[in-house]
């Protein structure tokens, strides 16, 4: 049991973060549905504890429960939800990562729950419509949405094709999904539709701010950078003093051969620091493209080195 734990760890680790927030979203049904199962067993009412990973629409429960504002947007109510979920963030998250990082991907998974849990709460507490409703809502949907978004905007006659229908632009796809949720907004799932529309707004501030050259998801990725950097931050090694060298006399000195070693040419001190700058340049090239944790014990040493000097 212990080692099918230690490969799950492995292949989590090495995955792309594509693939991660799939498991993250997969290991959340069954761990949910598996409790849920067990509390039936005892007529435990399960959908009491579930509302305490979901989002509540009323603002008076919202504080004591903070935590739903990230916890919803990893889980879903059935094996249909999460697979029609599952199949748009891969196939969505799949072209996104051919213009975009990996980086980028997770945060804006993230932002767009979030924007997708604050418009649903204002749609809740706002329109007159929903007086005297109270509601809890969870899925990846608006995060999904962002995701979409933000890819169409970037690459709008990007084609792929649709059973049935043949090969379809983004832009395409986009209109018909967002028409939808807007037809939708009055349904028995109402809130859910207004959270898709958060978190497809989060994904087209995102590639607009994109397209005039600035990533506003940076700020967050060097702080995420700053912290994995902090945990995973070498040892120091204490050196000991060094050992004073044996007296020895004139005439057996002139007997140890001679081990000094002669000082570098300006030519061979400038290759060697252009080398080092040059292999630094690597490290610091696969930070930005897969993040820190992808780095070697060595190139975790290596760039400590170099900033230490």
């Amino acid at each position: 049991m212990a080692g099918i734990i230690d490969r799950l760890k492995s292949q989590f680790n090495s995955a792309p973060s594509l693939k991660r927030l799939i498991y993250i979203n997969v290991a959340v049904f069954i761990a949910v549905h598996l409790v849920s199962v067990v509390l039936m067993l005892f007529n435990v009412d399960t959908m009491h504890w579930l509302s305490y990973i979901e989002v509540p629409s009323a603002l008076q429960i919202l504080p004591y429960r903070v935590w739903t504002l990230f916890t919803y947007m990893f889980v879903h109510y059935d094996l249909w939800h999460i697979l029609f979920n599952m199949m748009w963030l891969y196939w969505f998250g799949t072209i996104f990562m051919q213009y975009f990082s990996q980086k980028h991907l997770s945060v804006l998974y993230v932002l767009g729950g979030l924007a997708g849990a604050a418009l649903y709460l204002i749609s809740y507490n706002v329109f007159p419509y929903f007086d005297g409703k109270e509601g809890l809502m969870c899925g990846a949907s608006a995060s999904i949405m962002a995701i979409v978004f933000a890819t169409t905007l970037r690459v709008p006659n990007y084609k792929i094709n649709l059973m049935f229908i043949g090969a379809v632009s983004l832009k395409y796809i986009a209109l018909v999904t967002i028409l939808i949720d807007f037809l939708s907004m009055t349904s028995s799932n109402a809130g859910g539709h207004f959270a898709h529309i958060g978190g497809a707004l989060m994904g087209v501030v995102f590639a607009l701010y994109w397209s005039k050259g600035k990533d506003i998801l940076q700020p967050i990725n060097k702080l995420i950078d700053k912290l994995v950097s902090a945990c995973h931050r070498p040892h120091i090694k204490i050196r000991r003093p060094a050992q004073k060298k044996p007296f020895v006399h004139a005439s057996e000195e002139k007997k140890t051969p001679h081990t000094h070693k002669r000082p570098e040419t300006d030519s061979e001190y400038n290759a060697r620091k252009k080398r080092e700058g040059e292999e630094i340049d690597k490290i610091l090239d696969k930070v930005k493209k897969s993040g820190y944790s992808a780095l070697t014990t060595e190139e975790k040493q290596r760039l400590f080195d170099a900033k230490k000097n």
